[in-house]
């Protein structure tokens, strides 16, 4: 990256003020009068976590020049929309998953049953439909597409590991549809708001379809790759949900792949499975691959910005992605 460029720890001063308000805004959305509602939208509200999806939102806003006007108060409830919608899925996610922990906290799910899970899930969504009144349709239409989008990847995902049909397509179509559109819809949302020209929606969506996949192939290296107290959890979490991620899927491809389908099949079951793993990616190239293609992608998603004018919004915006690549090197 360049000297002026603009990393995720510089966003409390760039965005300070609009963060801010979306904090405030995202505890008054999150408010209910049953308790353990209240406590569970609580714990979001205080979890914080990285916040970057509806980060990009306002980024985006402030990029296209639409965020110091009369819809500014839009534009921090659809950052609101951004994260129901994402902290919506990550509950019922961790349920699906039995996950132990979300963001340094036990998981709802474990904390008040798994019914108490859902529903708050389900209410956050509806908070974010009750937002949506208040925009124009397209936005509306916008997020209906992509919640649909997000659960027709996360069954296709099991679909896929339950017949065993790996390939470079269908991990594609899953990583697009589990968190790329998500990503395109937090950056594209501000044009739509705005009514803006056609090639700036277009432009804002590739560079968060690309951004999307970018991510979500990091996400993948560092499940196979990463020391497991800096993850936070035991590597090779996907082998053992039987999913054959991009590093996987090069394997596959090697005079191993037998042995690598084995392994899936059973779920990365014995002791030495997910260590063989870890070997064979960094010895056969597979990681290299794999860091090409990252790499490749997150170029993509900074380039596809150069249709807008320079600013420090657009900058944070080009290194979000930038810094998806380097993460992993």
């Amino acid at each position: 990256m360049s000297k002026a460029s603009v990393s995720k720890a510089a966003l409390p001063s760039l965005l300070a003020q609009p963060l801010q308000a979306f904090e405030l805004r995202l505890r008054e959305v999150l408010r209910s009068k049953v308790e353990f509602i209240e406590i569970i939208g609580e714990d979001l509200v205080t979890a914080g976590g990285k916040r970057f999806r509806p980060a990009l939102t306002l980024l985006s806003a402030r990029a296209l020049g639409i965020a110091d006007c009369a819809l500014e108060p839009l534009v921090c409830d659809l950052a609101v929309c951004v994260e129901l919608l994402h902290s919506a899925s990550l509950l019922h996610d961790d349920l699906i998953d039995d996950a132990e922990t979300r963001r340094g906290k036990e998981a709802a799910f474990r904390k008040y049953g798994n019914a108490v899970s859902v529903f708050a899930g389900d209410f956050m969504l509806a908070r974010l439909l009750g937002l949506l009144a208040n925009m124009p349709s397209s936005l509306t239409r916008e997020f209906s597409l992509t919640a649909a989008s997000i659960c027709e990847g996360d069954v296709f995902q099991f679909q896929v590991a339950a017949y065993g049909d790996y390939s470079l397509e269908n991990y594609l179509e899953i990583i697009t549809a589990k968190t790329a559109v998500l990503f395109a819809t937090a950056v594209r949302s501000p044009a739509l708001l705005a009514n803006l020209e056609p090639e700036w929606v277009d432009a804002l969506t590739l560079y968060g379809l690309e951004y999307g996949r970018a991510f979500q192939i990091q996400d993948d290296i560092l499940d196979l790759i990463a020391d497991p107290k800096v993850l936070g959890k035991p590597i090779g979490g996907d082998l053992r949900e039987g999913k054959a991620t991009l590093p996987v899927l090069h394997l596959l491809e090697t005079e191993h792949g037998e042995e690598v389908r084995d392994i899936l099949a059973r779920r990365a079951k014995l002791e030495e499975d997910v260590p063989r793993v870890v070997h064979l990616v960094h010895s056969t190239g597979a990681l290299e691959r794999s860091l090409s293609e990252l790499g490749t992608r997150a170029r993509q998603a900074a380039d596809a910005l150069k249709i807008l004018a320079p600013s420090p919004s657009r900058q944070a915006l080009e290194d979000f992605a930038l810094e998806a690549a380097q993460r992993v090197l």
